[in-house]
């Protein structure tokens, strides 16, 4: 899904320290659905929750779930706030410049524009997109106007209110506001294919804790679970794993 957040935090100092005392904190944003998000009872919900949770049991961890705003969620992934991030980022050689990734449990989602008018030119229009992401990223080099928000829940609110002509976002957060707008929102563009898949982040001396959710994410491509999951939460969807 997004990201380019470059950390400036002091790396962690402890090699493995994520399995030193038998529990591994999940890092998530808690505000991009279906990815992850804060249900009704107030706990971490979503395709990302479910997912964790398995991967722990196949890794035989114990795992507890985290939320971190998306503008700092690298930096306290390296300082030691959490030993994860699972919050659909998607693995770019920036970021994997400063964490580690483990293989893509979820392969390149393609993003779309989405906007009050299907006329509407993103090549020139005013852009709302999550700051931190491959989105921004992708809006600002293309000489469209970018207009950056905090959380995606702002982005579509630009476009509401006047405040941006479009947004772009991954294609399986917009869809379904598209969806359930009753033609007010529409995509205005073919899919936008960014990044390389999005995979867990662990900080670099955590090479254990990645090898352990590697076994474990290919352990769910082979035997299919990883597929029905994906297909569950993003309507259909085929992967391919």
């Amino acid at each position: 899904m997004r990201n380019l957040l470059l950390a400036s935090a002091v790396m962690a100092l402890t090699a493995g320290a994520a399995l030193a005392d038998g529990t591994v904190r999940m890092g998530t944003e808690g505000a991009y659905p279906p990815y992850n998000f804060i249900n009704d009872a107030g706990e971490v919900d979503g395709f990302e929750r479910e997912l964790g949770d398995e991967l722990c049991k196949r890794a035989e961890l114990t795992c507890e779930w985290v939320t971190n705003e998306w503008d700092s969620i690298i930096p306290n992934l390296v300082s030691g706030n959490y030993d994860t991030i699972i919050a659909g980022m998607s693995i770019t050689a920036e970021r994997d410049a400063v964490i580690d990734f483990t293989q893509a449990y979820f392969p390149p989602d393609p993003s779309v524009y989405v906007a009050l008018s299907a006329d509407v030119d993103v090549s020139s229009a005013v852009v709302a997109a999550q700051a931190g992401t491959i989105q921004a990223s992708h809006v600002a080099a293309s000489g469209a106007a970018l207009v950056e928000f905090a959380t995606p829940d702002e982005t579509l609110a630009a476009v509401r209110n006047g405040e941006a002509d479009a947004v772009l976002a991954d294609k399986g957060f917009l869809v379904p506001f598209v969806d359930e707008s009753n033609g007010e929102l529409v995509i205005v563009s073919d899919d936008v294919m960014l990044g390389d898949g999005i995979g867990v982040g662990v900080r670099e001396s955590d090479a254990e804790l990645k090898a352990k959710f590697d076994t474990a994410i290919a352990s769910m491509k082979e035997d299919g679970t990883l597929n029905t999951m994906i297909a569950k939460w993003f309507d259909g969807m085929q992967a391919g794993y």
